[in-house]
C-alpha cells in the first residue's frame, strides 16, 4: 500500500481544507445559537447550503465521486475518504454538491435523463429506501411487495428510518418481486416518484438526523422504472451499503479529531487547584487514548478504501473500519464531555449535540453487532484474518 498523494491530489485536499476553514467554520457559532433557540435542525437552511455548494463548485469541488463524464471530479475512494475526514472536522452539516447514490449509475439511458442527471445537478433529490419495521440489520427480511400488473408494478408496504425521505422527490425502493427466489433473486429496485403516491412522515430522533417513514399503499410504478434488472435489487443494495461502511468511519474520524482538539485546548486553559487540568494524569490518559483510537480508525478506513480502489473485495475490512470508527467517535465524544465537566453537558458548547449525533454511527449502515457478526463469520470460514495483504 502506498498512501502518498500526487501533487494534484494534495491540491484537491488543500482546497477542501481551505473551503471548510473559510466558508463552513464561521457558521458554527450561528449553528450553536440556533441550537440554543431550538431551531438547530433547520440551520443552515437549504438556500444557504445550496449557495455553499455552488461556491464549492467554483473551486472544483463538485461530485467528488461522480465520474468526469457526468461533470464530477471522479475521485477514488481513498481521496474521498480523506476529503470526508476534512469536511467532518467542521460541525456544520454540509455535503458537496454534484453527487448521486452510487447505484443510480445503474440507470438506463432514459432513466439517466429523468433521475441521474437532475440529481447530480441538484434539481432532484433521492433517498435510499431499504429498511422496514421488521427488516433493519436483516435486510434480506424485507416484506414490501411489488406485484406485476400488466407492464406496471404495484408496491405496498412501509419503509422506516429513511435518510432524506421527507425531502426527496423520488425514492430508490427495494421490494419483493418473487419471494420463492429469496433475497439473491427475488428483490427488485424501483425508482418511485413522490407524485406516484407514496407519503412520508418525520421520525423524531435524539440527534439532528431526521429520517422518515415512507408509506406505499398500492403505488403504481411503470415497468420502465425498474433500476437495473428484475430480481437483482439486493446486489444494488449491498453495493450502496458497503460504500457507506467506508464513508461513515471517515466521518467518525473527522468528528473525533475536532473533538479531541477541543479537549486539548480546554485541558491547556482550564485551571483547577492552581494548575491546568492537562497536568493531571487522568486528563492526559483520556487525551492519549483518544489520539490512539483516532489514528487506528484513520488507517483502518484508509486500508478499506485502498482495497476498494484496487478492486479487491473489502467487505471484511469495511466492517472493521466501520465498527472501530463508530465506537471511537462515541468514546471520544464522551471523554471530551468529561474533560469539559459541567460545561460540556450544557448546550452552550456543541459537545452534547455531537455526542447525540454520533450515536447513530453505531446503528445505521449495519449495527455494531452486524459488523462483529460479519468479521467473526469471515474468521470462522477461514477467508480472512491474521492480516491480509494482497
Amino acid at each position: 500500500m502506498d498512501f502518498r498523494l500526487s501533487p494534484e491530489e494534495r491540491l484537491i485536499l488543500e482546497t477542501v481544507r481551505t473551503f471548510v476553514q473559510a466558508e463552513l467554520m464561521p457558521l458554527e457559532q450561528e449553528l450553536q445559537a440556533a441550537e440554543l433557540e431550538g431551531r438547530g435542525q433547520d440551520y443552515p437552511d437549504q438556500a444557504t447550503l445550496r449557495g455553499l455548494q455552488l461556491k464549492a463548485r467554483d473551486l472544483g469541488l463538485w461530485g467528488l465521486q461522480t465520474p468526469e463524464e457526468y461533470g464530477g471530479v471522479g475521485l477514488g475512494t481513498q481521496l474521498t475518504v480523506l476529503a470526508t475526514m476534512e469536511l467532518f472536522r467542521c460541525l456544520v452539516p454540509f455535503q458537496f454538491g454534484g453527487a448521486a447514490d452510487n447505484i443510480l449509475f445503474a440507470c438506463d439511458a432514459e432513466q439517466r435523463k429523468e433521475y441521474l442527471l437532475p440529481t447530480i445537478e441538484g434539481e432532484r433529490r433521492s433517498c435510499f429506501a431499504l429498511t422496514e419495521p421488521t427488516a433493519g440489520s436483516d435486510a434480506t427480511n424485507i416484506r414490501m411487495q411489488a406485484v406485476q400488473d400488466g407492464t406496471d408494478w404495484v408496491l405496498t408496504g412501509e419503509k422506516v428510518f429513511i435518510t432524506g425521505g421527507n425531502e426527496a422527490d423520488f425514492a430508490i425502493v427495494f421490494a419483493v418481486t418473487d419471494r420463492a427466489k429469496g433475497a439473491k433473486g427475488g428483490i427488485t429496485a424501483f425508482l418511485v416518484d413522490r407524485a406516484m403516491g407514496f407519503t412520508s412522515r418525520y421520525i423524531p430522533t435524539m440527534g439532528s438526523w431526521g429520517p422518515a417513514r415512507l408509506t406505499f399503499n398500492g403505488v403504481r410504478v411503470p415497468g420502465r422504472n425498474v433500476l437495473g434488472e428484475v430480481g437483482k435489487g439486493f446486489e444494488l443494495a449491498m453495493r450502496w451499503i458497503v460504500n457507506g461502511r467506508v464513508i461513515i468511519p471517515a466521518r467518525a474520524v473527522g468528528r473525533s479529531q475536532r473533538l479531541l482538539e477541543m479537549g486539548v485546548d480546554y485541558a491547556r486553559q482550564r485551571v483547577a487547584f492552581g494548575r491546568p487540568i492537562g497536568d493531571n494524569q487522568a486528563i492526559q490518559w483520556m487525551l492519549a487514548d483518544s489520539e490512539v483510537e483516532i489514528e487506528a480508525a484513520r488507517w483502518l478506513t484508509l486500508h478499506a478504501a485502498w482495497l476498494q480502489d484496487e478492486g479487491i473485495d473489502n467487505r471484511h475490512e469495511a466492517s472493521i473500519a466501520k465498527l472501530h470508527g463508530a465506537q471511537t467517535a462515541n468514546r471520544v465524544a464522551d471523554r471530551v464531555m468529561q474533560i469539559h465537566g459541567g460545561m460540556g453537558y450544557t448546550k452552550e458548547l456543541p459537545i452534547e449535540r455531537v455526542l447525540r449525533d454520533v450515536r447513530v454511527f453505531r446503528i445505521y449502515e449495519g449495527t455494531d453487532e452486524i459488523q462483529k457478526r460479519t468479521i467473526a463469520r469471515d474468521l470462522l470460514r477461514g477467508t480472512h484474518g491474521h492480516g491480509r495483504w494482497e
